[in-house]
């Protein structure tokens, strides 16, 4: 854990010189594991969720949870600090090792090209990328009304991710790669997990799970990791 920010930028730095990017696309997993943490107001407890997800069905395979404080304040562009921690600690519960992890937030689309799912997906050496309802940095033209389309998000010239249309007619989503991933195959995968919603299905489903635990709602006991 980092003394500061400016230890957490060092940290991040030194991480990003583990960084594998591939170009070429890989064999489409049988499952994707989606990450999300809820906070509780007010107080540093918080809910991690890691659910897996069948990526040719959308159903769910297996979900865990871990429930802690945090213990890193939130500063921007370190968030992966404050909530790596308990994403771990519910990684680690599920029964089935993770194909591919896709993180609520950024990969290298990231002042510093590593997010979230780049710090993830270098401390498990798994494939990770991110799937973020908004842009953080990088800008780009909006693509094309249609599901699957796409546009390029760039930052000082280098392409960091992909603004993508998940659900024809809505707003887009921002896709980048994290690690041991292309950006292609992020991208088709992020379509792939979306149905009904505009956000893919592992995420979706690992927000809804770790607010009920936060507001302490079971959910089945078959899903409990």
């Amino acid at each position: 854990m980092p003394v500061d920010a400016a230890d957490g930028e060092r940290i991040q730095r030194e991480l990003h010189e583990h960084l594998i990017l591939p170009t070429e696309s890989s064999a489409p997993p049988k499952t994707v594991t989606g990450l999300d943490i809820s906070y509780e107001i007010g107080s540093e407890r918080a809910v991690a969720a890691a659910v897996t997800i069948d990526v040719t069905t959308r159903a769910v395979r297996e979900v865990a949870v871990a429930e802690g404080k945090v213990l890193f304040p939130y500063v921007p562009g370190l968030l992966a600090f404050r909530e790596i921690p308990l994403l771990l600690e519910a990684i680690g519960r599920l029964t089935a090792e993770p194909e591919v992890l896709v993180c609520d937030g950024y990969g290298i689309a990231h002042p510093r090209r590593f997010g979230l799912a780049c710090h993830l997906g270098v401390l498990l050496d798994r494939p990770a990328f991110g799937v973020a309802k908004t842009s953080f940095i990088g800008t780009g033209d909006d693509p094309a009304p249609a599901r699957g389309e796409w546009s390029a998000l760039s930052d000082g010239g280098e392409v960091i991710g992909r603004s993508v249309r998940t659900r024809t007619g809505v707003k887009p989503v921002f896709v980048s790669a994290g690690h041991r991933i292309s950006l292609a195959d992020a991208t088709e995968l992020a379509v792939a997990l979306s149905g009904r919603y505009r956000i893919p299905e592992p995420t979706r489903q690992a927000d809804i799970i770790s607010r009920q635990v936060l507001r302490g709602e079971p959910f089945p006991s078959w899903q409990r990791g």
